[in-house]
């Protein structure tokens, strides 16, 4: 039986971090889980999911919400722990897949398998990223990237109590895509990984 492997990634809005999941996910034929976590979700639960895709790595609204014996009535946080739910129980199962944000750094942290990955770019190649994906401008770009750079530090500093968000020493890479760009960087990703699962140390 192939060893299983789990591997996170985090990243900075416009670093292309979910392109180059997507990429080494199909290289290593294994899931790819970010948003269509919720389509699972549904599934299992039996409900319709596209009211809760807004609440999706969203930080808990801290003044609009409250928990009683253990039951919170923030939406936020209700869907993080669906989500987190899952993910431990795909784990649980030995399934080996890539995770895209969602904690994942530290959900499987100390998991036989497990690599954490991050990765960044220059503010210059993120700008044109967005103006490219999103139609925006410089200005609106460089607004976006900062917003839901706060948006996924907050909404994971929540969660995780032992870390902060891209602080590259608790990953076991953090990588700045703009140097090799996304194909090149999915290869060293893959070959590091590789490595990693036939037992290698380089």
């Amino acid at each position: 039986m192939e060893k299983q492997i789990i591997i996170s990634i985090g990243r900075q809005y416009g670093s292309a971090g979910h392109e180059i999941a997507e990429k080494l996910a199909k290289k290593l034929d294994i899931d790819l889980y970010d948003r269509n976590l919720f389509e699972e979700i549904g599934k299992i639960k039996n409900i319709d999911t596209n009211d809760l895709e807004k609440y999706d790595e969203v930080p808990k609204k801290r003044f609009f919400s409250r928990t009683v014996n253990g039951y919170s009535n923030s939406p936020e946080e209700n869907v993080a722990e669906l989500q987190f739910a899952l993910l431990k129980s795909k784990a649980y199962d030995g399934d080996s897949f890539v995770v895209v944000g969602r904690c994942s750094d530290d959900l499987f942290r100390g998991m036989e398998g497990f690599v954490s990955i991050f990765i960044t770019g220059e503010m210059e190649e993120k700008i044109k990223r967005i103006i490219n994906v999103r139609h925006m401008n410089e200005k609106q770009a460089k607004k976006a990237i900062e917003r839901h750079d706060r948006k996924r530090a907050l909404y994971h500093d929540y969660f995780v109590k032992n870390h902060k968000w891209g602080d590259c020493n608790t990953y076991d890479i953090c990588l700045n895509s703009s140097r090799l760009g996304v194909d090149a960087t999915v290869d060293f990703l893959y070959e590091y990984i590789k490595l990693l699962r036939d037992g290698k140390k380089a």
